[in-house]
């Protein structure tokens, strides 16, 4: 076993090149000396990822009519007051001058209004019209210019098509030291030493039925470090986007058609064809993305949903030219699967979009486990409940430039990467154990029941009842994945091999999804009980932390900037 992987050293290992990881880059090399750094990319550089589907925005305080104060109330109210307050502060408050380093440094040029200054749009849940954007295509034009800035650095070595398996110790088993990553073009295991490691794989939810992100996300990073031992917290908190685009069964299926729609204007209609989001909340279509979405999953759940089992969303009285000139890229997208989105409605569902819990980190992105750090969806606390439009690509890029400061700072202290052979092997063989089985079931079956179960049992609206039929339904999956064989041969580009590895994957987040549904017995931001349908305000709020193999702890939120019952700061 000693000879089967490839060995490789480097200062810094990155998983993820998404707006996170990107930013970490940039500022570790503002740092002396500038280290060397291995960033792994599970697709192709600058062509996957969560970042670079951003259609909305970048929320920040830019207009001398805005405050940061207002953006931080918007953030906790939006969180539902789950939030970290120190995490959601230091967010609102660099994020202005992130938004300057993407511009000024990377290249990134945002829309404007005719007297040249940044235009900025209204979102939900948002008191001022904040949004910065680039058309519909926000993502596409942070992650264009990133890349390019990241790819001309001599000392990234960037790994395209490659997977994280596991983290790796030091022989002390008490630092993280590495990973062990799959080079998916030939099959074959790499070894890579770090002095740091950071997690910024995006979670991207893809365990449900219906789903936004993209397909190479399955919450390897969150798994990952669950695994290794780091503290998860909220992990019941899973947003489900409003109007994820359908489309039978077309990968597109799920695809989200941003809010920035709903904030011009458009209207959700139910399969009689009325507006029907008044009944729910006054603000209407304009509301946060978990009020939106649940009373959509309602109107359907009630008979009033379209033939195809969703709502529609109508913008055809905004006018065809404002919606080709606003929202160019969703107007094309609908069209290639036959809706005529700036003259006719189109069919859209509640889509499972973003991870709200993750991995605790303190202000500077570190883990409770030494040389681990984690930014962006991977991590939690900024988001708390539920997570504004507009404050993701905000979060990871903010994080992600934290973490490398930090982590440059780190590196002056730990010079040592050493990792165990005798881990790696363990993990090496019970990664191949699949390939030495004889025939069994459909992988991808297994992977279908596992996400009917989720969206069924774990989704929008959730029960003690359902929450143990998830449970029971998850251990026999777990079972019968132990059982499960793969096709022998080459392992380059082996999908099988790649669907066994995110169903183990997803059986670790949905349990702990599960396991913190049910401990919550509450209705809270995204997080829905119809058997406790209320919102236990008299209550001190908690986040629910859980460590392998450790008791579940309650963690008091501290409320050391701002207090639900006045609004006012503390």
């Amino acid at each position: 076993m000693k000879n089967s992987w490839q060995h490789l050293q480097t200062d810094v290992l990155i998983l993820g090149s998404g707006g996170a990881g990107l930013c970490a880059v940039l500022h570790l090399m503002d740092h002396k000396p500038q280290p060397e750094v291995f960033l792994a990319v599970r697709g192709l550089f600058g062509k996957s990822g969560c970042t670079r589907m951003v259609q909305g925005g970048y929320n920040a305080v830019i207009d001398k009519s805005d405050s940061v104060e207002a953006h931080f109330l918007d953030t906790i109210n939006g969180g539902q007051w789950l939030n970290n307050q120190d995490l959601a502060w230091k967010m609102v408050c660099e994020a202005p001058e992130r938004l300057l380093e993407l511009e000024n440094r990377a290249g990134c040029f945002f829309d404007r209004n005719p007297d040249g200054t940044v235009h900025q749009k209204p979102f939900a849940g948002q008191s001022f019209d904040r949004t910065v954007h680039k058309g519909d295509l926000t993502g596409i034009e942070i992650i264009n210019r990133l890349s390019e800035q990241v790819a001309a650095m001599d000392n990234v070595i960037i790994g395209e098509e490659m997977r994280g398996v596991d983290l790796l110790f030091d022989r002390t088993g008490q630092k993280v030291s590495g990973a062990l990553l799959i080079d998916l073009r030939r099959g074959e295991f790499i070894v890579v030493e770090a002095r740091a490691v950071l997690l910024a794989t995006g979670g991207g939810p893809t365990m449900y039925k219906i789903t936004a992100p993209c397909h190479d996300k399955t919450c390897d990073g969150i798994a990952m470090g669950f695994r290794a031992g780091t503290t998860m917290i909220d992990m019941e908190m899973v947003q489900f986007h409003p109007t994820g685009l359908l489309a039978g069964n077309s990968m597109i299926s799920g695809t989200v058609l941003e809010e920035g729609l709903r904030g011009a204007g458009a209207y959700l209609l139910n399969g009689k064809g009325e507006r029907y989001m008044h009944h729910y909340d006054p603000r209407e279509e304009r509301a946060t993305r978990d009020v939106v979405s649940r009373s959509s999953f309602m109107e359907i759940m009630a008979g009033r949903g379209t033939p195809e089992g969703g709502i529609y969303l109508d913008a055809s009285h905004l006018g065809a030219d404002f919606i080709m000139q606003n929202f160019r890229g969703m107007s094309l997208r609908c069209r290639d699967v036959g809706y005529d989105l700036p003259n006719a409605p189109v069919v859209v569902s509640p889509t499972a979009h973003f991870i709200m819990g993750g991995l605790r980190i303190d202000q500077d992105c570190r883990t409770d486990l030494e040389g681990l750090f984690a930014a962006g969806e991977d991590a939690a606390g900024v988001h708390g409940a539920n997570r504004l439009g507009g404050n993701g690509v905000v979060e990871s890029t903010v994080f992600g430039g934290i973490a490398g400061d930090t982590i440059a700072e780190y590196l002056t202290e730990f010079r040592e990467c050493t990792v165990q052979d005798s881990q790696i092997s363990e993990i090496i063989e019970t990664t191949l154990k699949p390939f030495k089985r004889k025939q069994s079931t459909s992988i991808y079956s297994l992977r279908d029941r596992l996400k009917n179960n989720m969206w069924e049992n774990a989704g929008l609206v959730r029960s003690e009842a359902s929450l143990e039929n998830a449970d029971m339904e998850m251990k026999e999956i777990r079972e019968q994945l132990s059982l499960i064989a793969l096709t022998q041969g080459n392992r380059a580009f082996h999908l099988e091999w790649m669907e066994y590895l995110s169903i183990l994957n997803y059986l670790d987040v949905c349990d702990l999804i599960i396991e913190s549904a049910k401990l919550r017995k509450e209705s809270r931001g995204s997080h829905f009980r119809s058997d406790f349908p209320a919102k236990e305000d008299n209550l001190p709020l908690s986040n629910i932390c859980i460590r392998k193999n450790q008791e579940v702890q309650f963690s008091p939120v501290m409320m050391n900037r701002m207090k639900p019952d006045t609004s006012e700061p503390v």
